[in-house]
């Protein structure tokens, strides 16, 4: 997938500084949900389902910041709830943004047309928009007729305002291959999507529609036969190759949950986005208190059915860096020709003497995997001469949940 060149090179530089740190566990992206309220009431949502004296609480700005510094985390995906319902979110997003943090706002878009002349295009910000399938599927999923209409209008409106615009879209076992195919070159082909994200729908314990998610076979099955005859190749999806090879089936990963970890009104969720097993105050009282080790599927029966790209994305995007082929395999992607970013990017790159393998192919060194991603396969970087003084590092993205 195409990303740009500005994003890959912090974040890889950040991966680098935390292996030079030596540091076990530290967040790729933090989940950052300053509050739980929402205009929809969708059936396969477990995250409003709070207290309504929670509902209407909405977190302090200077809170907000504090627990995205405190963590270190290059990335931010602002969640809920539906974000824009915050009176100050265009706050928390400027002030992210000051901090050099790659801001991705998850919304359902309703608000987006009322609340757009609070925000700059910035190459820090991009939102992201929740559609899970065409007209009449979206209108089911989130249980309200005319959403999709106003969502790809708002789409339209943010993208003639020089907005970067994503997609989110969750699959459930009511979809086909043949309905995920139609959305995705939608959103590819006609809206003209930056990214797109794809995932697989957890089963959150609290969602009043429980009979409609995915287990791992079916998962993969619908995977394979959508990425079929070359496919997802096509599409502008905003994930790495290993992680769409996982939920094909092709291989396979354990969770790292504490890749993406989550802060909200209630603290830091233990132990992920998706679970809530209790909340603590401070992200080191998360990591050192989390048992991580015992969740993911095989381990924790909650976790039987989960391929989730918060839990997932991470473990491959550090199989990624652990692999010299599949960074290269990855890299390629990234510098696509449907990235307009990317012819740029690799006249650039080959002015400064990056080694490269062919037309806008940079060759990339990535540090090792840490601790707990067993089934990476290890290759050697190259150490001699001059690709050593060249050495740099690329990362994917992690989609934003």
């Amino acid at each position: 997938m195409p990303m740009p060149m500005r994003q890959s090179l912090r974040v890889g530089s950040y991966l680098m500084r935390q292996k030079l740190a030596r540091n076990k566990k530290f967040p790729l992206l933090v989940e950052l949900e300053p509050l739980f309220a929402c205009n929809l009431k969708c059936a396969g949502c477990g995250k409003i389902q709070q207290p309504h004296t929670i509902l209407k609480q909405r977190m302090p700005v200077e809170q907000a910041i504090g627990a995205v510094e405190e963590s270190g985390a290059p990335m931010v995906s602002i969640a809920g709830g539906e974000p824009l319902m915050h009176p100050q979110i265009d706050v928390i997003v400027s002030e992210l943004i000051k901090r050099k943090k790659f801001v991705f706002l998850c919304t359902n878009a309703l608000l987006l047309p009322k609340k757009i002349d609070k925000f700059k295009p910035s190459p820090y910000f991009a939102w992201v928009v929740h559609i899970d399938g065409l007209r009449e599927r979206h209108d089911e999923s989130v249980c309200k007729d005319g959403v999709f209409d106003e969502a790809v209008a708002a789409i339209k409106m943010a993208k003639s305002r020089g907005f970067k615009v994503n997609t989110n879209t969750t699959v459930f076992n009511t979809d086909t291959p043949q309905t995920v195919i139609d959305v995705l070159t939608y959103l590819n082909d006609d809206l003209g999507i930056d990214e797109m994200q794809i995932s697989p729908a957890y089963a959150y314990e609290k969602a009043p529609d429980q009979e409609h998610f995915l287990g791992v076979e079916e998962t993969r099955e619908l995977f394979r036969k959508t990425f079929a005859d070359g496919r997802r190749k096509k599409w502008r999806l905003n994930h790495t190759p290993l992680f769409l090879d996982f939920l094909e089936g092709k291989t396979d990963f354990g969770c790292t949950a504490w890749g993406i970890p989550s802060y909200s009104l209630l603290g830091w969720q233990k132990p992920c986005y998706l679970m809530s097993d209790g909340y603590v105050k401070t992200y080191s009282e998360l990591i050192e208190t989390t048992d991580w080790d015992s969740y993911g599927r095989g381990k924790d029966p909650r976790c039987a059915n989960c391929m989730a790209h918060c839990g997932y994305e991470p473990s491959a995007v550090l199989a990624t860096m652990g692999s010299l082929r599949e960074t290269i395999r990855a890299a390629r992607g990234n510098l696509s020709t449907a990235d307009p970013l990317a012819g740029l990017a690799a006249a650039k790159a080959r002015r400064r003497g990056s080694l490269t393998t062919g037309p806008g192919t940079r060759v990339v060194i990535c540090a090792p995997v840490p601790d707990g991603i067993s089934r990476a396969r290890q290759e050697s970087p190259i150490h001699s001469g001059k690709a050593q003084r060249l050495r740099t590092t690329f990362v994917q993205a992690i989609p934003p949940g």
